[in-house]
């Protein structure tokens, strides 16, 4: 895997942890209460859809072995471009459902053994 690759993966990991970082212990209700949180979590996501979108354009194969690359790309779009449009549920459902299967896709990409630029690699 080329290195621009991992730096984008390495920046949707970073940003996806944030977001866990920032809502652990938080519940939907603190989330819809708190619009600094709402903003901390948005720019998250906003890294999160700009990186892979990134990765999808430099390094389309390793973009496709994320799931719902395409929903997160489009997601970011609709943050950047529609923000009147934001549904909190969407984004805290996001929270809860999706960021634990990012994250555990995103380190699998950047630990996989097959691949010899892989730091796990001897």
């Amino acid at each position: 895997m080329p290195p621009e690759s991992k730096k984008h993966l390495f920046d949707i990991m970073s940003a996806a942890a944030r977001v866990i970082r920032f809502t652990t212990g938080k519940t939907r209700v603190d989330y819809l209460a708190d619009d600094m949180l709402r903003s901390a979590v948005k720019r998250q996501y906003e890294i999160i859809g700009e990186a892979l979108g990134r990765l999808n354009k430099s390094d389309p194969a390793s973009a496709a072995r994320i799931s719902e690359y395409r929903r997160i790309i489009s997601f970011r779009n609709v943050l950047i471009h529609g923000y009147d449009a934001i549904s909190h549920d969407v984004a805290w459902d996001t929270v809860e459902n999706k960021l634990p299967v990012l994250l555990v896709e995103v380190q699998s990409l950047l630990t996989d053994p097959d691949d010899p630029a892989s730091p796990t690699c001897t």
